[in-house]
C-alpha cells in the first residue's frame, strides 16, 4: 500500500498576556484551511492568580462571515454576546456562534471557576459560511456535553462535537458538511481515519500518536492527504481532535472578519471604528479597538 504522508503543521505561539499563551495551528502558510475550519487556536491549561483575572478578560469585540466553535477541555468561560446570551461554557460542551451580517461578544473569567480542573484550557476554531449564508442571521446555540454522542471501545473514548462521523451524528446545527470530534486513546489504542470527507485533520492536544510508521507530539497537527487511510495509533495515552468537511473556497481574513469579499472586511472595519455594531447588553463599558496589523499567519 503507498504510503500517503501528511502535511504537518507546527504551532506558532502567541502571548496574550497575564500568561495566556496559544499555539494557533490555522491558518498556517502550508494550509490556510481544513474543510470549512479556517482558524484553529490552543490555549492553556494556564491557571491565573485572582488578581490577574480580571486583565486577562477577553473584552468585547466584532466577528463576521463565520461560527465560532469554543470548546473546553478544562476550566470555565463566562461568554456574552450582542444578542442577549449570558452562558457558561465548561468542559465537554459545545459552544457554536454563528456570526453572519454581525456579532459581537466577550469571554471573561471568573476565579476560581475558569481556572478549575488543571487550569483553563480551550480549544477554539472558527468555520467559515457558505457564501449564500455569509449574511445570515447570528446565532448562539449551546449544546452540554451530555447531549453529544460518544463512543467506547478497546482503550478508545470519543465524542462527536459537530456533524457525522463514525457512525454517530451530533445534534449540533452545521451549515456545511463537516465533523469535528474529541478523542482520547489509551496505550496501544487505534482510531481509523475519518471516512466520508474531502479534506481532514488530526491535532495532538496532548500526549503522542502514530500514523504510517511516523510519530507526532502535541501540539502538531496532521492534514491527511485526500486518499490516506489507515488508522492512528497511541504509543501511550493521547488526546486528539479531528476534524475537516468540504472546503468552501477562498476566504479573507482581517483579524476577527471572514469573508469570500475583501470588500466585505473592509466595510466591517469601517463599521467597527465607527461603533455601528451592537455590544452585549451587560457587557458594553469597553471593548478591543480595531488593530492595524493583526496576525493571524
Amino acid at each position: 500500500m503507498r504510503k500517503t504522508t501528511p502535511t504537518l503543521i507546527t504551532p506558532r505561539a502567541a502571548d496574550l498576556g497575564h500568561g495566556l499563551t496559544v499555539r494557533r495551528l490555522l491558518p498556517a502558510a502550508a494550509q490556510r484551511s481544513v474543510g470549512p475550519f479556517v482558524f484553529f487556536d490552543h490555549a492553556g491549561p494556564v491557571t491565573l492568580a485572582a488578581e490577574d483575572t480580571r486583565a486577562a478578560d477577553v473584552r468585547p469585540h466584532p466577528h463576521i462571515g463565520l461560527a465560532t466553535v469554543s470548546y473546553l477541555l478544562s476550566g470555565e468561560i463566562i461568554h456574552r454576546d450582542s444578542l442577549g446570551t449570558l452562558a457558561r461554557i465548561q468542559p465537554g460542551a459545545v459552544n457554536w456562534m454563528t456570526a453572519g451580517r454581525g456579532i459581537t461578544h466577550s469571554e471573561r473569567f471568573e476565579h476560581p471557576a475558569s481556572f478549575a480542573g488543571g487550569g483553563l484550557e480551550l480549544l477554539q476554531s472558527w468555520v467559515a459560511l457558505p457564501e449564500a449564508l455569509e449574511e445570515c442571521e447570528p446565532a448562539f446555540a449551546h449544546t452540554p456535553a451530555d447531549a453529544l454522542p460518544v463512543h467506547e471501545s478497546a482503550g478508545l473514548w470519543l465524542r462527536v462535537i459537530a456533524g457525522t462521523v463514525y457512525g454517530h451524528t451530533s445534534p449540533v446545527h452545521t451549515l456545511s458538511p463537516l465533523f469535528y470530534v474529541h478523542a482520547a486513546l489509551q496505550r496501544g489504542a487505534e482510531l481509523p481515519l475519518p471516512t466520508g470527507y474531502s479534506e481532514r485533520a488530526a491535532y495532538v492536544a496532548h500526549g503522542e500518536i502514530e500514523h504510517e510508521g511516523a510519530r507526532y507530539t502535541a501540539g502538531q497537527m496532521l492534514v491527511f492527504a485526500p486518499d490516506a487511510t489507515g488508522a492512528i495509533t497511541a504509543p501511550d495515552a493521547a488526546t486528539v481532535m479531528l476534524l475537516g468537511g468540504e472546503p468552501l473556497g477562498s476566504r479573507h481574513l482581517f483579524w476577527n472578519f471572514v469573508s469570500s469579499r475583501k470588500e466585505r472586511i473592509e466595510q466591517a472595519k469601517a463599521d467597527w471604528r465607527a461603533g455601528r455594531f451592537a455590544l452585549p447588553p451587560d457587557d458594553h463599558d469597553e471593548w478591543i479597538p480595531l488593530p492595524e496589523n493583526p496576525a493571524h499567519g
